[in-house]
């Protein structure tokens, strides 16, 4: 053992021990009783002294590490991260009635937003430095970076179980900015174009802005309804993967049936994989590009799990359709920042992406079963993957709620059938657990 704290947890204690281990480690570096670059033990040892299991310490030492405060030393074990220095005072206790996510004091639990509390780490810090050391380039190439591309195919193979050859494969901006891209090569002013009803609003409206003519695609628990869905359309944007925002997860069937709509009728299937690495109940689904890359245009983004601030992300197609777009985005002169490429490259090649998302499925889930247990009883939508799910609420009574929470520091959504619930953008756990117990005492007003 490198360390001698008196560590220990409570087996009848109503918080998990896992939990409990992390708020004893943390208050221990923040206090100075665990330095900066002092070694852990191993999980395993570690295990051995308190008599738990092997997965409470892991768990424990995978949310610090996603907190920022420990860091791994290939073949050497684990470490408080250098720099870390103690508090030079108490922490100030926050408002007791929501725990306060900013200094305008909103506790922030809008769908969409990922934790970025995890990303002040060495790796992080690491891959952005060294890409900005690289030199610049004469001209950007409309594809992307050439290494990113190679790293991204294979992360996207492993990941979502995408094949895909990099001349498949063209960075973007993001999702939206990869669907804006294949808008502007095929779409001609007063095509019909299908979006999910209710569905990703910023579609709609990016689908609109080329001139297309948004058509309404019901959805229900399950995802898109694709029986019934009109012949005429040129394009069809989805999420299959996690339904935005119900949460429905597209059934084998219903995407092969999908498919074979598109083969007849011609159209392009835009799928949007905005949080597919995040699911809770099974491994990650496979995305639909596999089943038929001829019909189906795969986009992604490192905005769920990274941050909307890195600003890159891809579009997987037809060799024949990524060159349409990569010439039509010569045209109107839209560029991927090159430092952001090559630091997610870093991030890619180190495994450092790899390990952030395995991190931060184990965080979401943590929050996701915080939000269910407080709103245990509720009707729920879609809390078996990505970073939101939705409460079924009576027509009007969403509105109401989203108003009286505001009022009370917490920030929520509405939708027509129910409230949208984020849990990627709260500081921590507690902050959410004291949020969601506001949205629970309005509802129970109702």
């Amino acid at each position: 053992m490198s360390i001698d704290l008196p560590l220990a947890v409570d087996r009848d204690a109503g918080e998990p021990m896992n939990a409990q281990l992390v708020a004893q480690l943390r208050a221990a570096m923040r206090e100075g009783r665990l330095a900066s670059g002092e070694r852990l033990p191993g999980s395993r040892a570690l295990a051995g002294l308190l008599g738990v299991s092997r997965t409470v310490v892991t768990e424990a030492y995978e949310q610090l590490y996603a907190e920022g405060w420990l860091e791994g030393r290939h073949g050497s074990g684990t470490y408080v991260t250098a720099g870390v220095a103690a508090d030079p005072a108490p922490i100030a206790r926050p408002v007791p009635e929501a725990r306060r996510a900013d200094a305008a004091g909103a506790l922030d639990l809008r769908p969409g937003i990922a934790w970025i509390g995890a990303l002040d780490t060495p790796a992080w810090r690491r891959a952005w430095r060294l890409a900005a050391g690289m030199p610049p380039r004469q001209r950007q190439e409309p594809h992307g970076v050439a290494e990113l591309r190679a790293a991204l195919a294979d992360y996207i193979r492993r990941s979502r179980g995408v094949t895909c050859p990099v001349e498949r494969l063209l960075v973007t901006r993001g999702a939206t900015n990869g669907l804006d891209l294949l808008a502007a090569a095929v779409l001609r002013p007063g095509d019909r174009v299908g979006v999910e009803e209710p569905g990703y609003p910023r579609a709609r409206e990016v689908l609109a802005g080329r001139g297309a003519v948004p058509v309404p695609c019901p959805v229900d628990g399950h995802g898109l309804i694709v029986d019934g869905l009109p012949d005429g359309l040129r394009l069809i944007h989805t999420t299959p993967s996690h339904q935005y925002p119900l949460g429905g997860v597209l059934p084998v069937p219903r995407r092969q049936a999908l498919l074979a709509w598109a083969r007849r009728t011609g159209a392009l299937v835009a799928e949007d994989d905005y949080d597919g690495e995040f699911r809770y109940d099974v491994a990650p689904l496979p995305a639909l590009y596999d089943l038929d890359p001829d019909v189906v245009v795969y986009l992604g983004t490192t905005a769920k799990i990274l941050t909307a601030d890195m600003g890159v992300g891809w579009l997987v197609g037809r060799p024949d359709l990524v060159a349409a777009v990569a010439a039509r985005r010569e045209q109107l002169n839209d560029r991927t920042a090159v430092v952001p490429q090559h630091a997610l490259r870093l991030l890619l090649e180190r495994g450092d992406l790899d390990r952030h998302v395995r991190r931060m499925r184990g965080e979401y889930a943590r929050r996701r079963e915080v939000v269910v247990r407080v709103l245990d009883g509720l009707p729920l939508r879609g809390e078996t993957a990505g970073l939101h799910l939705v409460v079924e609420l009576p027509g009007g009574v969403a509105e109401r709620v989203v108003g009286e929470a505001a009022e009370r520091g917490v920030l929520v959504e509405a939708i027509g059938r129910g409230l949208v619930i984020g849990y990627g953008a709260a500081p921590a756990l507690a902050d959410l657990r004291e949020g969601c117990e506001v949205v629970r005492d309005l509802l129970s007003r109702t």
